[in-house]
């Protein structure tokens, strides 16, 4: 296990169609889900689309590692290499953005009972506009050793030397002396939003504050979230910045792996019945317990992984 997270370029094969072929496969759900007017399948969409983008986190830093063994290969085009490195971060982007209004859409489903109206539209569009980023960003991934179906024309040696987009921002967060740090207090920010709602949810599960419902707890799951998406995008402003500090190193990708359990473990949270049924003075049933302690053991190792990273592995 330790030797596949230690090679990112595995875990890029592994994962690199699950994007695309699951937000297709959402996307088909929630416009069925929509015109036959299903609840279950609408709802079942939204998860799949919070699902795939948690996924997605993954794919995306893998990527990196793939580029490290290709790079410098004759039968391998820098320019193709490039175009489809910018395509992935344009479509991962809007992945995360369209994971969050479905999330955000199921935790108002739980407090009104139905989808607020401009939500609809919304994930609706963003959705689409996802999978054909995603798509055109899978095309040019096959390109790359394809050159059969290649589009992106040979390139000079002076034209494979030219950073594209995500390597021209990533010159800027290493080069501009203030952006890194700044990046470091808007992740120190998210990390107590996000721990501080962490822990008042699954204190309240293990039977703690007791006089506090779990339906009142849980409007506080956004803040949560609010500061999952601060450390989100500070996190990939950090990789991109420099991802050779963090590709090879194996304890960044068990940093990852406890990211993506912990987005499954908010999504029971939201979706599942049994907590619900917690009310002011009741004991949480033994699943939501187990799901309360295994969240507050997810969250310490990813931040303990995040600070081990300069000792484990030397990532900087």
């Amino acid at each position: 296990m330790i030797k596949l997270l230690s090679n990112s370029a595995h875990v890029h094969v592994l994962l690199n169609h699950v994007p695309t072929v699951g937000f297709g496969l959402a996307l088909a759900l929630f416009v069925v889900g929509l015109l036959r007017r299903h609840d279950g399948l609408t709802r079942t969409a939204l998860a799949i689309f919070f699902i795939v983008a948690n996924i997605a986190i993954a794919t995306y830093v893998s990527g990196n590692g793939a580029e490290a063994i290709l790079q410098g290969r004759p039968d391998v085009s820098a320019a193709a290499v490039r175009a489809h490195e910018d395509a992935a971060l344009f479509a991962f982007t809007f992945m995360e953005i369209t994971g969050f209004f479905s999330w955000l859409a199921l935790w108002q489903w739980r407090r009104v009972a139905r989808l607020p109206a401009w939500n609809i539209p919304l994930v609706l569009t963003l959705s689409i506009l996802t999978f054909a980023l995603m798509a055109n960003a899978a095309n040019l991934g096959g390109e790359i050793r394809h050159e059969e179906i290649r589009s992106v024309p040979a390139a000079s040696a002076a034209d494979d030397a030219t950073p594209g987009i995500a390597k021209s921002l990533g010159l800027f967060v290493s080069g501009e002396s203030w952006v890194w740090p700044a990046c470091e207090a808007i992740h120190f920010v998210g990390l107590c939003l996000l721990f501080s709602v962490v822990l008042i949810v699954d204190l309240r599960m293990l039977g703690m504050i007791k006089s506090v419902s779990f339906a009142a707890v849980f409007q506080l799951l956004p803040l949560g979230m609010l500061g999952f998406g601060l450390n989100l995008i500070t996190g990939m402003m950090f990789f991109i910045g420099n991802p050779a500090q963090y590709i090879h190193n194996a304890t960044f990708f068990w940093k990852i792996l406890f990211v993506l359990l912990g987005g499954f473990n908010v999504l029971y949270f939201t979706m599942d019945d049994e907590p619900w049924r917690v009310g002011t003075g009741d004991e949480a049933p033994m699943t939501a317990k187990v799901a309360a302690a295994s969240a507050m053991f997810i969250w310490a190792a990813v931040l303990f992984c995040g600070h081990m990273l300069p000792f484990l592995g030397n990532a900087f």
